[in-house]
Formats: C-alpha cells, sequence, structure tokens
C-alpha cells in the first residue's frame, strides 16, 4: 500500500495535473493489487486531483507574491502603476500645453 501512495505523491508533485490515462492506470492497479472498487479507486483519484489542483493554485499565489516582493526590492513598478503614471503624464503634458497654447494667444492679443 506504500507503494501505491508513495506513487501518487510523485505523481501529484511532479505533474501539473494527473492526465484520464494515468487516472485510469492507477485505478486499475488500485483494483488489482488492493482490492478497491472502481467506485472508491475514482473517489480517491478526484480527491488526489482536488489536491493537486489546489496545490497548484497555493503555488501560483505563492511565486506571484515572492516576484511582486522582489520587484518592490529592485524599485521596480508593475505594469498597473506604470500605465496609471503614464496617463498622468499625459494629462499633465495636455494642461502643459493648453497652458501654453493661452500664454500664445494673450501675447498675441497683447501685440
Amino acid at each position: 500500500m506504500f507503494e501505491l501512495f508513495e506513487k501518487v505523491v510523485l505523481t501529484a508533485l511532479g505533474a501539473a495535473a494527473i492526465t484520464q490515462k494515468k487516472g485510469e492506470e492507477l485505478v486499475q492497479e488500485m483494483k488489482s493489487r488492493y482490492k478497491v472498487s472502481e467506485e472508491e479507486g475514482r473517489a480517491f483519484l478526484d480527491r488526489i486531483q482536488e489536491m493537486v489542483k489546489a496545490g497548484q493554485q497555493r503555488s501560483a499565489e505563492m511565486a506571484e507574491t515572492e516576484v511582486k516582493k522582489a520587484l518592490d526590492r529592485m524599485g521596480m513598478v508593475s505594469r498597473e502603476e506604470y500605465e496609471r503614471l503614464e496617463r498622468r503624464v499625459r494629462a499633465l503634458e495636455a494642461v502643459q500645453v493648453q497652458n501654453l497654447s493661452a500664454e500664445a494667444e494673450e501675447e498675441c492679443i497683447e501685440s
């Protein structure tokens, strides 16, 4: 039984998801070696697949958090912050152009 669990754990850790074919093989091995019913084998496989998906999601979240921390330490900004600052600069430039146009117009009127 320990070999079976070892295979399952190694498969879960080493693969992004248990493929349908590998899952079927695992269920067949459980049925033949350990006299597990098809239903029990499938339920076990479903639980393992859910654990793998949850682990993947946690890993992705942890990786994203670590990347953000590294970017912060390096003084880099996120794409969102960059785009926000870019919009702000464009708005300020537009205001400056309007002010320069208004000043030029005033100079023309005064002359």
